[in-house]
């Protein structure tokens, strides 16, 4: 996980909206960003997703309807989600949650093309075996 890059935004308000199910981050620089729980609980920075290294992401499937019961800050530089699905080891620094708004269009394309050629879909978990191996992930986690 990045810490903080020296002069980067840093967010000035992050809400919680429930209903529709995103997080909204206004930014120092003006910047605002409404982030779905869904990209953040599939782009989670923790190793359960990223894997320990580049090519060992695990794929994360039937996401759709994921919502945060918990978010706790950490230190001046990060917040911590807790997911409806018990996810709740990935730490979002404010430089990650940054790149996550600016990007978000592109790693939501992304997400789905993942999907597709995996055989798999936002409303239907992957048997844990399965999102292992189409994401090369640990298996340790």
């Amino acid at each position: 996980m990045a810490g903080l890059k020296a002069g980067a935004p840093t967010p000035q308000s992050i809400t919680v909206h429930e209903q529709s199910r995103v997080l909204e981050v206004v930014f120092s620089d003006g910047a605002a960003f409404r982030l779905p729980f869904e990209l953040l609980r599939v782009y989670s920075p923790s190793a359960e997703v990223m894997g320990h290294g580049p090519g060992q992401e695990v794929l994360q499937a039937g996401k759709r309807d994921v919502t945060l019961v918990g978010l706790e800050p950490v230190g001046n530089y990060a917040v911590q989600p807790a997911f409806s699905d018990g996810h709740d080891s990935g730490i979002f620094s404010w430089d990650y949650l940054y790149e996550l708004g600016q990007r978000q269009d592109a790693l939501w394309q992304a997400y789905l093309a993942r999907l597709q050629a995996a055989g798999a879909d936002r409303d239907t978990p992957l048997p844990a075996k399965a999102a292992r191996k189409s994401g090369s992930g640990c298996a340790s986690h």
